[in-house]
């Protein structure tokens, strides 16, 4: 009985680790959840948070279970896959650039509850159109040996809960932190962080769609 509760405490532990890991490199849903915080509030950078993490979760659980069909569905597709979501963040990217803060606060005001969740849903399916987290995920499985000595169903359940709980704290944590910055924003500062994010969030996925059309690509580094 100690055994087994030693090993899954030591999958919650590496579960939590590797949540975080996934979550903490800067990229184009660090910077929007910045940018929604300070704009928005924490409740709407935090929302776009947990849509990025929850889209982790898949991805974390498809490595689990090693699909053979989605991986070869990945590696037949790559390069298209990585195009279409280079342009999708580019051109989201661009949005924001344009995006006029005094509408954003005045339509947060309206409905709350329905923002959450575009916030969500957004970020959601920005992180989605990146799959080659799936071989981030089986890396690091592999380098941390996780669940290699699973003692069943239940214990994989807590080591996955683990990852997304890691992931959901990163994103906590930083929401929080720009949260603390908020208030010293006028308008016009909103109307600057917005030309900053979109440039920045539009530079990076330019850098990625470089990337791709020259071949090279990101799953020979991980």
């Amino acid at each position: 009985m100690p055994y087994l509760h030693s090993v899954m405490m030591n999958s919650i532990l590496q579960g939590f680790l590797i949540g975080l890991c996934t979550s903490v490199p800067v990229g184009p849903i660090a910077i929007l959840c910045i940018q929604r915080t300070l704009q928005k509030g924490r409740k709407n950078g935090f929302y776009s948070g947990l849509g990025a993490a929850c889209s982790d979760f898949v991805y974390a659980l498809l490595a689990l279970l090693g699909l053979s069909f989605v991986m070869d569905f990945i590696n037949q597709y790559e390069f298209l896959i990585q195009l279409i979501g280079s342009i999708l963040i580019m051109a989201f990217g661009v949005f924001i650039f344009f995006q006029n803060p005094t509408k954003s606060i005045r339509k947060q005001s309206v409905n709350d509850s329905a923002s959450y969740f575009q916030e969500f849903l957004t970020a959601f399916l920005l992180t989605i159109t990146n799959p080659l987290m799936i071989f981030l995920f089986l890396g690091l499985y592999a380098r941390m040996e996780f669940l290699v000595d699973s003692a069943g169903w239940w214990e994989d359940m807590f080591g996955m809960l683990a990852i997304l709980a890691g992931s959901s704290t990163w994103w906590f944590t930083v929401t929080l932190l720009a949260s603390i910055f908020h208030n010293k924003f006028n308008i016009r500062g909103l109307w600057i962080l917005n030309k900053i994010t979109g440039s920045l969030i539009f530079v990076i996925a330019l850098v990625s769609l470089i990337l791709t059309l020259t071949g090279n690509s990101l799953t020979h580094t991980i």
